[in-house]
């Protein structure tokens, strides 16, 4: 099992009645973090500044998203996601033009340029549209949906399928020892976007794929 237990991404989806007391909420999650790393003997993966490089030793801060939905329920969904991994992501924008077929050019040409670096079998995560913020969101919380469930909507079920062979016909295979797995699934979301351009997201999930959710 890998130790890579990465950084913190917490997810809330917050009722519009739920009212909050005392800390902060980040300084709440932060604290959970901290209790979670410490009791559950993780690795301590972040530093504090991206140059300095100084480990903060409790594997905090989180990465915390919030989103305002109807009810009075909090969903708090947490992704511990790999750098092996979440270093292999990217980002294009590609011309409207370029439409399903470049999608396709361009996730292709990222797997065969990672090769066995994000640990297959692995999940990809794919964002078209929105804008360079969102569209990457969308890609990292694809990787969250169900295996072998896929998008509700026909076309891009029929691009997840499409995605899904070709990866697997790389011969990528299994930490990149060659053989017919490279991905699991292939998850695809969309967000409207500008008329000027098709953004395009890449997010990989390796084969330890570890998140859960609770309902407050």
């Amino acid at each position: 099992c890998c130790h890579d237990t990465g950084t913190c991404i917490v997810i809330m989806e917050i009722g519009q009645h739920v009212c909050w007391e005392g800390k902060p909420l980040k300084d709440q999650v932060n604290q959970g973090v901290r209790q979670g790393y410490e009791n559950g003997y993780l690795r301590k993966s972040m530093v504090a500044d991206p140059l300095e490089r100084i480990n903060t030793n409790d594997n905090t801060p989180a990465i915390l998203h919030t989103e305002i939905v109807d009810g009075d329920r909090v969903t708090i969904t947490v992704m511990p996601k790999g750098g092996g991994s979440e270093n292999m992501g990217t980002f294009k924008t590609l011309l409207p033009g370029d439409g399903i077929d470049g999608i396709k050019d361009f996730v292709l040409e990222t797997v065969r340029r990672v090769g066995g670096n994000p640990c297959p079998p692995y999940i990809i995560g794919i964002g078209v549209g929105g804008t360079m913020d969102h569209c990457s969101w969308m890609a990292k919380k694809a990787l969250l949906r169900p295996l072998g469930e896929f998008n509700a909507k026909p076309l891009y079920a029929q691009l997840e399928a499409e995605l899904l062979e070709a990866v697997n016909n790389t011969g990528i295979g299994p930490l990149g020892m060659g053989g017919r797995i490279t991905a699991l699934g292939v998850h695809v979301d969309y967000y409207p976007c500008h008329i000027t351009a098709l953004p395009v997201a890449i997010n990989f999930q390796c084969n330890a794929s570890r998140h859960a959710s609770e309902i407050i």
